[in-house]
């Protein structure tokens, strides 16, 4: 089992490395461009090192200093360095747009993958963890893709040039290394694995943190309203404590691997020093001890120690930047999560465009539960003709809601069938069939955005004159000209800067501009003053005329001419009749109509 979970885990790092591969080589003509600059900047500084040996043997060369030799290999060794840092800003320069580009095209694509993405899915996943995908884990990956890939192209170079140059030099000294780099690699190969897991949890722990931060947050004055500061800072804490000790393990975990790695690099210059020492001192006696393959200058030395050094550098970063590429490995693999998310079911082949639509719509023995354990509606069945206002009533949690979510068809039902103008809901194009229907929720939602702008929303092809009328009907005509700027007032974020009343009535002009023949109103006047609401249902009254009207309401002043009014109870349809008949009845209805005028 063990064995299966670690392939699995293999296949998945290979995946999203082939992955983010994809985006780094989609950018190509960059990427090649900075793979050039990497070559050109460390050859050129692998070559100081060279010239720096060179300037060393001729001032210890037979016959006394050669001052010419001496200052030409240093002009050259510092011409090198300066070419080399010039050429390492521009590719810093580079693998910055680089790395821009590849994160906008990976921000847009997890934006617009989340704008496809069901219902259901935003049911079930917290808004601050989605942002989190979005900035904090994103920001990873743009993290590595601008800096530690810069080292890690660098660092190949480096240490291939830096072994090759020390082959050069000195054959026997580099098995000095032979020794030092798989110790090195053997424990970084074993931190790797300890470490992994601990960033993943780091990711997720900074999820929950930002969903629950925005989650409290968007209820700011419900917990000062009940005084729950100090209880919602606790939680906030306990949450806090929970994402800083995930991110304290990895990133404790993962600088282990530095300190290690840097001690073994030290052990192995500090060979490299002894064993140069003790070479020379044998080249300058004249003792051979084969060929000339141990024969070595004092420049050589000084050569073969900067190499080390260079070849050894790398190595050290590496165990930096391996814990860099674990965390954004464990940040890529969210943002996959999301653009793996299934979208929203495609329409059938063969689904058919809505046009002229009439308005009727019949639900037709449905059945449906949220999970396949609990069943919310339970055989529903409603008729309601071109025209007609079928009401809504009954106890929290009935499934008023859901039968609004089946006709939308952010759900579909396991039974039965939903009708529009005789045709199966499902067989219809699903952008169409959302385009017969407007709506108006008790949770309003408004954009940051002029208040014209609200109301056109959705309909961006109406005249000033109809947004005036709409508003007019709406009842917020007075108040949106009383205003400096009228309907070019800029609304703050959710409309937080205008009353909730004010918010539901530009949300009713939204409505009233649709020319959607399938009007849904979700507790649309719960926000508004009686007087308001009485304004407001004589507005509607005309609004609903030649539409098909499906209202959801607790307040039965509002429902009481309508054609139908259903009552829902656990899911099943109990009653239904217009409002004289229920009355009559002297059942639930009958109750619950007396209980809130009597």
């Amino acid at each position: 089992m063990t064995n299966n979970n670690n392939m699995t885990r293999k296949k998945s790092r290979k995946g999203i490395f082939i992955r983010l591969s994809k985006y780094v080589l989609g950018q190509w003509p960059l990427f090649i461009l900075a793979l050039c600059l990497t070559l050109g900047a460390n050859q050129l500084s692998l070559l100081g090192p060279k010239y720096s040996g060179a300037a060393i043997d001729a001032i210890e060369g037979v016959g006394g200093v050669n001052f010419d030799a001496v200052w030409k290999n240093i002009g050259f060794m510092m011409g090198c360095y300066v070419i080399s840092a010039v050429l390492s800003y521009l590719l810093a320069v580079v693998m910055i747009n680089l790395s821009q580009r590849i994160i906008y095209k990976m921000r847009k694509q997890v934006f617009e993958k989340l704008t496809t993405l069901p219902v259901n899915y935003f049911d079930t996943h917290a808004t601050g963890d989605i942002i989190s995908h979005l900035s904090y884990d994103i920001d990873t990956i743009n993290s590595t893709l601008s800096h530690d890939l810069i080292q890690v192209m660098t660092s190949l170079y480096t240490v291939i040039g830096s072994l090759v140059f020390m082959w050069q030099i000195s054959k026997p000294m580099i098995l000095i290394f032979a020794l030092t780099v798989p110790a090195s690699i053997l424990f970084t190969k074993y931190r790797s694995k300890v470490v992994r897991p601990l960033f993943r949890k780091r990711s997720k722990k900074y999820g929950e943190l930002n969903g629950f931060a925005e989650e409290m947050l968007t209820g700011a004055r419900t917990i000062s309203a009940y005084g729950r500061q100090e209880i919602i800072s606790s939680r906030f804490n306990n949450i806090n404590d929970e994402a800083m000790s995930a991110f304290y393990g990895a990133e404790y975990q993962g600088a282990l691997l530095f300190p290690t790695i840097n001690l073994i690099n030290n052990i192995s210059l500090t060979l490299v020093a002894i064993m140069g020492g003790i070479l020379y001192m044998f080249s300058q006696n004249g003792t051979v001890l084969v060929g000339s393959m141990f024969f070595i200058t004092l420049g050589g030395v000084a050569q073969f120690v900067q190499y080390s050094r260079k070849f050894a550098g790398p190595i050290n970063e590496f165990s930096n930047i391996l814990h860099e590429f674990q965390s954004a490995f464990s940040a890529a693999e969210r943002v996959f999560a999301i653009l793996d998310e299934s979208p929203e079911k495609e329409d059938a082949p063969d689904a058919k465009a809505l046009t002229e639509v009439k308005g009727e719509v019949l639900i037709d023995d449905v059945t449906f539960g949220y999970t396949p354990e609990r069943t919310i509606l339970k055989n529903v069945t409603v008729n309601a003709s071109k025209g007609h206002t079928v009401a809504i009533v009954g106890p929290t949690g009935a499934g008023k809601t859901t039968i609004i979510n089946l006709l939308m068809r952010f759900y579909d039902q396991q039974n039965g069938q939903i009708l529009i103008d005789g045709v199966p809901s499902q067989d219809i194009k699903r952008a169409d069939l959302r385009r017969a229907f407007t709506m108006v929720l008790q949770d309003t939602w408004l954009f940051h955005g002029t208040i014209y702008e609200n109301i056109v929303y959705g309909r961006e092809d109406a005249t000033p004159e109809e947004v005036y009328e709409a508003a007019r009907s709406a009842k917020i005509s007075s108040y949106i000209e009383s205003l400096p700027d009228g309907y070019d007032t800029v609304l703050s974020d959710d409309g937080v800067n205008i009353s909730k009343g004010q918010k539901q009535l530009i949300t009713i002009a939204r409505a009233f501009l649709s020319r959607a023949p399938i009007l849904i109103l979700d507790e649309a006047t719960s926000n508004v003053d009686s007087r308001t609401e009485i304004q407001i249902q004589t507005a509607m009254t005309e609004l609903m005329k030649n539409k098909t009207c499906f209202i959801i309401a607790h307040r039965l002043s509002t429902i009481q001419n309508a054609d139908t009014i259903l009552v829902v109870k656990d899911g099943t349809i109990i009653e239904q009749g217009n409002h004289d008949e229920l009355i009559r009845q002297g059942g639930f209805y009958h109750s619950l109509y007396h209980s809130q005028f009597v």
